[in-house]
């Protein structure tokens, strides 16, 4: 079995007298979609927040591309290959589409950042930042302000930043929030294959993406990881329909 791209071993963190994040383990492999879900309140933007640095755990570790990265603040982890989406966008919301998708090519190359005039006539950073908002189908909206774009299309673009950034990994944190039944379809399928280019650890409440997208899920309830497994594991698991699922199941 090759070793997982990212891996948290017994990880804790409290908030006074809450146990946030209770002894968590998990990995994340090669190619695969792994789901955190649970009920709100469990701990999965916490544990999020330790992942990329946001938070740091009080004890248990965190190892990314084969190296520990506890200790590691959010943009060294992001120069790795860790990349993520927020459930609330993060965008340069005033910036186009393209010019957000051209500040993160910036970055991942390691250049500053030059003077936007200059910058916009530069004819390779340009290509480079149009094809990351063609995989995600935004080229024709590449002009607009991000705040233009619908709720849908913003997480497209996050998405597009990361695929800027070579992320080795993307940690998705509820990106199917606010979408309708059309907008969630869209992008279940454009995350399927977005395995392809590094795997996925997805935070989600939308259970049916959940079911057509994860190899596993892990489900968290009190900061506690109280399963791990396949989706018609997780689905018969009797602690889990309990504790969550119910009718999901």
């Amino acid at each position: 079995m090759a070793e997982p791209v990212l891996q948290l071993s017994d990880l804790a963190k409290s908030f006074g007298a809450l146990r946030a994040t209770d002894g968590v383990s998990l990995d994340l492999r090669p190619g695969e979609i792994h789901a955190l879900i649970g009920p709100n309140g469990a701990g999965k933007s916490t544990l999020i927040h330790q992942i990329c640095g946001t938070l740091r755990q009080d004890s248990g570790t965190i190892r990314f591309a084969g190296q520990d990265i506890g200790h590691l603040g959010v943009s060294e982890r992001s120069r790795l290959g860790l990349g993520r989406t927020f459930q609330v966008s993060s965008l340069a919301s005033e910036f186009s589409a393209l010019r957000n998708v051209m500040l993160a090519v910036q970055a991942q190359q390691g250049s500053s950042f030059r003077f936007f005039k200059p910058v916009m006539s530069d004819a390779s950073l340009i290509d480079t930042s149009m094809a990351m908002l063609e995989r995600v189908g935004l080229q024709d909206r590449a002009r607009l302000p991000a705040a233009e774009l619908s709720h849908g299309e913003r997480r497209k673009l996050e998405i597009a930043i990361a695929l800027a950034l070579n992320s080795k990994a993307f940690l998705l944190d509820e990106p199917m929030a606010g979408m309708g039944p059309e907008g969630s379809k869209s992008l279940t399928g454009f995350l399927d294959g977005l395995r392809q280019e590094a795997p996925i650890l997805l935070v989600e409440h939308d259970m049916d993406a959940v079911f057509a997208l994860a190899d596993r899920i892990s489900v968290l309830v009190y900061g506690k990881v109280i399963a791990t497994g396949t989706v018609d594991e997780i689905r018969s698991d009797p602690a889990v329909r309990t504790a969550y699922l119910g009718d999901h199941a």
